[in-house]
């Protein structure tokens, strides 16, 4: 396939909008002053040369003319079935349009070159059955429009390329699809391309039949359905009036409900349901109870958000930003998170949506003593997320019905708390903050955590019923995170379904981050201070997180900070006090006040509480975070007799326990280490753990008791700067505890430099930040020996002081 190289010079007439392929024959309007000046100078040049006058036939899209034109002859020249003027012109072979030239007449003359349209030499099968399938489809279309006529003429078409140019009179080809058959010059090629535009059109007709069909059919439908209710709504018009009955008539009231229901978007098992509570109401009575329970269980399904949904935020960095702007710390919570967005991606990018009905949503529980921000974490997760948030609030909740609601059988049924949060939040995949699930109590109205049991199960939650609906409700794709303060409350059935996660407490290297990104900023603004007015200087902040408060949290951090700019606003408004202020830590003793919690190391020596023998310092976990426990021990005089073991301090069964076992070991073991047991034997011993108002259990305290007790039959100080954990066992093995990190961040708060663990404990120091092993010198024992060895103060030349005896 190529081209002459015989030269044509020929008048352009242009066509808007429109092509004409070889082969077709169109009539034009002499009035158009292109086609016209065109003509006219074809004419003119036909005088000098023999033949029919020639145009080149140029398709103009939005002003741009095609590369590729027609060689038309004009056939005839009269007038239209309008009676206006015009041309009868026909497309002979595709002509490569060259450059410009000059020409008698108005018209644009330009020079060009035929384009050799031979079909190259393919294999016979393949273009027969290319031509067979064209003619068949053309057929079929032409059928379709009744055009018997013409399907003759195509079958009797036999050229390739004449039959590919016949599809320039199809009227559902754009002028695009025309153009690109235009300057196709290879036959079968051309060919290949009308036979798949013809195809699609084929079917879209046939899609577009189908819908035609399917809405016909439904129209239909509803008009016999409209016609029988009015026809209903006629028979009950004169029931009424036959019975003499006068008011609203009920039947309005139900239409507009079915009328809600049908709009509505619902799951398909929902719409039956609420069509059946329809039918219901339709036959049921003014005078029936029964109408009200249903208009009220219609009115809660149609206000349910049954498949709407926001789109997740799955900007993986955006939101852990998020999360590190609006808290500090916590970083295993943030880091679940960000893996549970990074897999929901993942999955969405690969269409794993939904497998087997379930979502993608999750469970997690968030475990910290009160103060550290777990219930503010789930309105930043949400944030986070680019999810609605709802907060359900647990805290005393005792009746199971508030969870899975009441049966409709009863009067003022409700559905439950979950229900009424999905309702409230308007999407099916918010995230639901459950604080204070570990608060959650029973009596004789049932269980509520056995409630929540289906609720935070992923297996189950797809397909969860509440009591008042009594239909699926989804929630598979809620994130759950629920809020406890101690671990041991929460049930051992509903703590297997979720995903733990524990907040131990700040470090005071957080907790001043905290303070001056967070709270001051909050507080200045509740005081009516701008942050240029006053400014706290970090050694104030360190001083109000170290020794005027100690807690996990930071609670009371903020309270103190409040109280403080309190504080300098009423001092300024009397007077009494310039702005801005800059609050040094030596600023803090006159404006709120005295410390409330100085380290036993910087207290006076003679003045702590293990300056004397018998006195160790203990580590515990509490509901508020960890803990500094002392342990105080002494012995009886003698001549009391009062023998035995004497413990106070309001201890739980384990601790008491743990207590006989140090007594146990130390009588068994003592003279090993050089202790004067006989006075275990002859004296009483009474071993106390101070604030005896606050309940202590547990075996963690076992080598404290056992340490003090030692101390006091040696007579040798415990170190000040020591605490320590771990359980004892008879045969003096130091024992793993639980709650390191807690412990270790509680000796951190206090002061203390050097921590005693049970070797096996070690692993959980990995947990520990950073900054505060840092600050503490850990040692990790396997046996009582050596902590003793690393809690007693040398032995001096003095002998042995005076043992400490309860009177």
């Amino acid at each position: 396939m190529g081209s002459t190289s015989t030269p044509l010079t020929l008048p352009v007439l242009p066509l808007d909008d429109e092509v004409v392929l070889p082969g077709m024959v169109v009539p034009l309007d002499l009035n158009d002053a292109d086609v016209r000046a065109a003509v006219e100078a074809a004419q003119a040049a036909a005088r000098s040369q023999p033949g029919k006058p020639r145009v080149l036939l140029v398709p103009r899209i939005d002003g741009t003319y095609a590369s590729t034109g027609v060689l038309g002859t004009v056939e005839q020249v009269g007038r239209l079935a309008d009676g206006d003027p015009g041309a009868l012109i026909r497309g002979r072979d595709r002509v490569k349009i060259g450059a410009g030239t000059t020409g008698p007449g108005a018209a644009l003359w330009v020079e060009g070159t035929r384009i050799d349209e031979s079909a190259p030499d393919p294999l016979p099968g393949q273009v027969a059955d290319l031509v067979k399938e064209y003619k068949a489809l053309a057929t079929a279309w032409l059928r379709k429009r009744g055009a018997w006529q013409v399907v003759d003429r195509v079958q009797a078409i036999d050229d390739i390329s004449a039959l590919a140019d016949n599809s320039g009179y199809s009227p559902f080809l754009t002028t695009e699809q025309k153009v690109e058959l235009l300057e196709t010059a290879d036959p079968v090629a051309r060919l290949r391309l009308a036979t798949q535009q013809l195809r699609d059109h084929l079917a879209e007709q046939d899609v577009a039949e189908t819908i035609a069909k399917d809405v016909q059919e439904g129209v239909d439908k509803q008009q016999r359905e409209f016609l029988l209710r009015r026809q209903l709504e006629a028979v009950r018009k004169e029931l009424r009036e036959l019975n003499g009955e006068i008011g609203k008539d009920p039947a309005e009231e139900s239409d507009d409900y079915r009328a809600r229901v049908e709009a509505a978007d619902l799951p398909e098992k929902v719409r039956e349901a609420a069509l059946k509570e329809v039918d219901k109401l339709e036959r049921s009575s003014d005078q029936s109870p029964e109408g009200s329970w249903i208009r009220t269980w219609l009115d809660t399904v149609l206000e349910l958000p049954w498949n709407e949904r926001t789109e997740d935020a799955y900007d993986i960095e955006g939101a852990k930003s998020v999360l590190d702007a609006e808290h500090a710390g916590l970083d295993d919570v943030k880091e679940r998170i960000t893996e549970y967005l990074a897999v929901r991606k993942r999955r969405s990018d690969r269409g794993l949506g939904v497998v087997g009905g379930r979502r993608g949503g999750a469970v997690l529980a968030l475990v910290g003593p009160p103060g550290v921000g777990k219930t503010s974490l789930g309105e930043s997760v949400a944030h986070a997320m680019g999810r609605k948030f709802v907060r359900v609030a647990l805290g005393g909740v005792r009746d199971e019905a508030e969870i899975r609601g009441h049966r409709r059988t009863y009067v003022g049924a409700l559905p439950g708390r979950i229900v009424r949060a999905i309702k409230e939040a308007g999407s099916m995949n918010p995230v639901v903050l459950l604080d204070e699930i570990d608060k959650v109590g029973s009596d004789f109205r049932g269980d509520p955590a056995a409630a929540l049991l289906e609720v935070l199960d992923p297996a189950q939650n797809h397909t969860f019923r509440d009591h008042y609906l009594e239909v699926e409700l989804d929630l598979s794709d809620v994130v759950f995170l629920a809020t406890a303060n101690v671990l041991e409350a929460i049930p051992e059935a509903l703590l297997d379904r979720m995903e733990l996660v524990r907040l131990d407490g700040y470090t005071e290297d957080e907790k001043v981050v905290i303070a001056r990104d967070h709270l001051l900023v909050r507080q200045l603004e509740r005081a009516g201070l701008n942050k240029d007015e006053v400014t706290l200087d970090e050694s104030a902040l360190r001083k109000l997180a170290g020794e005027y408060t100690r807690e996990a949290g930071v609670r009371n951090l903020e309270r103190s900070i409040a109280r403080l700019l309190r504080k300098v606003a009423a001092q300024h408004e009397l007077g009494e006090r310039e702005l801005p202020f800059t609050v040094t830590d030596g600023d803090l003793r006159a404006l709120i006040g005295r410390p409330h919690h100085v380290p036993e190391s910087a207290q006076d020596p003679a003045e702590r509480r293990t300056a004397v023998p018998g006195v160790a310092t203990g580590l515990a976990v509490t509901g508020a975070g960890g803990d500094v426990l002392f342990v105080e021990a002494s012995l009886a005089d003698p001549e009391t007799g009062a023998a035995g073991l004497t413990l106070t301090g309001q201890l739980g069964d384990v601790m008491k326990e743990s207590a006989q076992i140090a007594l146990s070991f130390l009588r068994s073991r003592g003279a090993e280490l050089e202790l004067p047991v006989g006075d275990l034997k002859d004296r009483g011993v009474h071993i106390h753990f101070p604030a005896g108002a606050v309940p202590k259990d547990g075996p963690s305290a076992g080598i404290t008791m056992t340490t003090a007790l030692a101390s006091l039959l040696s007579g040798r100080l415990v170190r000040t700067d020591v605490a320590m954990t771990g359980e004892v066992s008879l045969t003096g093995r130091v024992l793993p505890i639980g709650g390191v990190k807690q412990k270790l961040l509680a000796a951190h708060r206090a002061g203390v430099t050097t921590v005693i663990i049970p070797k096996r404990n070690e692993p959980d120091l990995d947990d520990v930040p950073a900054e505060v092993l840092e600050r503490l010198d850990v040692h990790a024992v396997t046996d009582v020996r050596q902590v003793l060895d690393l809690a007693l103060s040398p032995a001096t030349a003095e002998a042995r002081p005076e043992v400490p005896v309860a009177a």
